[in-house]
């Protein structure tokens, strides 16, 4: 995939990151993976925005082109455009969002 890819569980702690979503933002999955999106990977201008976005996707529902800036890990902000969407699993349960995203 040329987008990056992540996702979060109901407590918004990363469960998904692709490839590009790496490449882009230069954390590993290791680094990233159980930890709050919102409260360590965007810039607190943002957080309240994101984390409505994540909420609304969570009660299903979703939002297309949001605009946000993530943090890079070298701490470079880096504008994004995300499309959340509600993970269910087989039973229909939603099990949290993914995003994928656009470096804009």
């Amino acid at each position: 995939a040329n987008a990056p890819i992540f996702g979060v569980d109901t407590h918004g702690k990363v469960n998904v990151w692709n490839q590009c979503a790496m490449k882009l933002v230069g954390y590993s999955p290791e680094e990233v993976m159980g930890h709050s999106l919102v409260e360590e990977f965007i810039t607190e201008d943002y957080q309240a925005s994101v984390q409505a976005v994540l909420d609304q996707a969570l009660s299903g529902k979703e939002t297309a082109n949001f605009e946000f800036p993530l943090m890079t890990k070298a701490r470079v902000r880096l504008e994004v455009l995300l499309n959340a969407t509600t993970r269910r699993d087989e039973q229909g349960n939603v099990i949290g969002v993914v995003g994928i995203g656009q470096d804009i």
